[in-house]
């Protein structure tokens, strides 16, 4: 670590480097403002843009620390088992007034993935003093003729869009595609006692990102705000190799003892009914689930203010016959090795939750799927991310549903195993959506977009006959590739499905073995909107999962993520349309190496996945 003190002077540069030497942040303080630019291998890929939050200005710059990190660490879980964080940091800090009373410091890191930076304020000289932030003044000018994967809500559809005339703030990640080929996306990390910021565009300054804060924010000294991060490209696959970089932003474990978090496979009981969960039970056990999962209803209408989450008290609406015997499913589901997780309302949760949380844990439940949370706002900011402590002291698991996005906050508490927060099988969406999702929402965490594999009309006759409009729009192998390209510890299966939807499909056998945590990941192939190949391992296996968009195409997938000198046999399943399984799957085996290039035709809105063993 090395510290450089400066005069006052009127203008000042300073220049961080990534350890590879392949970006370059450029901070500028010029008459009391500040102002920064990044660089990738000198192609410009911010122009001089504001930074700052309201109050900053008649700035010195006083001094300069910077320091480097290569280190690595062993996550709880993930999609690796080893995290790199490697990066070179600079910390400036500026005398408002040239007061030496009044120090604010800006924190900058440069990885090789991309830069982040934060506003600090350190702990008054005199004591601990109220600091209130309304506006984030930081900007991003973009080159000309970048466009934007927009979408104004976290479940919403994405479109391509110049930086001009959008309807709305852009949710975030805000992935970039610049005219010199290169991609940045804009994020947030370690948004925890803080609000959402999204993006919208500057009104007067062309190609110009400005930050719209939520609402205000109130805290004392010292606190760092969260960290606006740029990730870095030059091919949109590697956005999401390299997405680590947000949990790196956030703090280590908190929970000492984490051998209680167990991540897996759920599927969802809708009859509400003892003879019905014991079924999903029993189907459970059958498939290698881990988890059933009790969702809306079963403490009564999930909107009444009056329905008591601490009884069992089954909607009407749900089950009329109000026959669920929940400590009578829960022994039965532990006798087999099953958990139990229930769905609690947001209602319910922020009347009864430090009344909830030991009850739940005394009847066995192993975790909760929060519902309609308040999302955005400082104060429900807090509150979410504190009802997650929470929830780790009476170890129990969470999934958060709705609006949330996640910034990092399952490395500190990572009984948080994932989110909602995206256009998932509740909306039904098209292929092309689910072919943008690896590089816009899943950079930023985990999310549970609700695996189906039966919801259809051709294999569900009462959904031919009720015309519902919420079907599949892909082919199976669509959806069992999508276990594989979109991460998540808690992976809902079978989401619209009943154990009697099954008939044993030979194909099954992937999602038996499929692991939802992951010792390596890689991202082999894929550009946005189009199509992607991710190969998973785990322990001496690999799965590997390509979907395309509606349109059919042919890839290949090159195995060199193999170790070199052995054989594997995979068990590669495909759509077939002359297949006489009803899922239209087929499957074949070939032995492979790491020198084999697979061809796979995709069919429009299909995928693809294999299973590779060592022989």
């Amino acid at each position: 670590m090395s510290m450089l003190a400066l005069a006052g002077n009127a203008q000042d540069s300073h220049s961080l480097f990534s350890p590879n030497g392949k970006i370059n942040f450029q901070l500028s303080v010029v008459n009391g403002g500040i102002s920064y630019s990044a660089f990738y291998q000198k192609k410009e890929i911010i122009k001089s843009s504001a930074l700052g939050i309201d109050g900053w200005d008649h700035l010195n710059l006083h001094s300069v620390t910077t320091a480097k990190k290569d280190t690595s660490w062993k996550p709880v879980y993930g999609e690796r088992n080893i995290v790199l964080d490697h990066y070179n940091s600079a910390v400036f800090s500026f005398w408002k007034n040239n007061n030496e009373r009044q120090v604010i410091q800006l924190e900058v890191r440069a990885y090789n993935e991309g830069i982040a930076f934060r506003y600090c304020f350190p702990e008054h000289p005199a004591g601990s003093s109220d600091i209130v932030i309304s506006k984030d003044l930081t900007e991003y000018a973009m080159p000309e003729n970048t466009s934007a994967w927009f979408t104004d809500h976290a479940q919403g559809e994405y479109r391509l869009l110049p930086l001009k005339d959008w309807r709305g703030e852009a949710e975030r990640p805000l992935t970039l595609q610049l005219n010199n080929g290169l991609f940045v996306s804009l994020a947030e990390a370690k948004v925890v006692d803080y609000c959402r910021t999204k993006f919208a565009l500057h009104p007067a300054k062309p190609n110009t990102i400005v930050c719209s804060m939520f609402d205000k924010v109130e805290l004392s000294a010292p606190f760092e705000t969260p960290w606006h991060v740029a990730m870095i490209a030059e091919k949109a696959t590697d956005l999401l190799q390299n997405n680590d970089i947000i949990l790196n932003l956030n703090d280590a474990c908190a929970i000492k003892n984490t051998d209680w978090i167990k991540p897996g496979k759920i599927i969802r009981e809708i009859s509400l009914s003892t003879q019905g969960a014991k079924d999903v039970v029993d189907f459970a056990v059958k498939r290698k689930l881990q988890y059933i999962h009790f969702d809306a209803g079963w403490y009564g209408y999930e909107y009444d203010s009056t329905s008591d989450a601490t009884a069992v008290n089954v909607d009407p609406r749900r089950n009329p016959k109000n026959d669920l015997n929940l400590p009578e499913v829960v022994q039965y589901a532990k006798q087999k090795g099953i958990g139990v997780f229930l769905y609690v309302n947001q209602i319910a949760l922020a009347k009864q939750l430090d009344t909830l949380l030991p009850l739940y844990e005394k009847w066995g439940i192993a975790g909760l799927k929060f519902g309609f949370v308040n999302v955005g706002s400082f104060h429900w900011t807090q509150w979410l991310h504190e009802a997650v402590k929470k929830c780790a002291a009476h170890h129990l698991m969470v999934d958060i549903h709705d609006e949330y996005r996640p910034t990092g906050f399952s490395r500190t508490y990572p009984n948080l195993l994932t989110q909602e927060g995206v256009r998932g099988n509740e909306e039904m969406p098209e292929a092309n959506n689910n072919a943008i999702l690896p590089f816009t929402r899943f950079l930023c965490g985990p999310a549970d977009y609700t695996i189906c594999y039966y919801h259809r009309p051709e294999l569900k006759p009462r959904l031919a006959e009720t015309q519902n409009a919420r079907v599949l729009k892909t082919t199976s192998m669509h959806q069992m590739a999508l276990s594989v390209v979109y991460y998540s510890p808690l992976q809902f299966m079978y989401w619209y499905d009943k154990p009697e939807d099954s008939k044993d499909e030979p194909e099954l056998e992937f999602f038996d073995h499929l692991p939802t945590v992951w010792d390596d990941t890689k991202v082999l192939d894929g550009e946005i909107g189009k199509y992607i190949t991710i190969a998973r391992k785990k322990n001496s296996e690999w799965f590997v999962g390509s979907i395309t968009n509606n349109d059919a195409r042919d890839i290949k997938i090159v195995c060199s993520f193999l170790p070199a000198g052995k054989k594997f046999k995979a068990t590669i399943y495909y759509d077939d349309p002359a297949s006489t399984v009803r899922t239209k799957v087929a499957m074949k085996q070939i032995v492979v190496n790491s020198k084999t290039v697979l061809d796979a035709h995709l069919l429009g809105s299909g995928g693809q996945a294999i299973w590779i063993r060592p022989i």
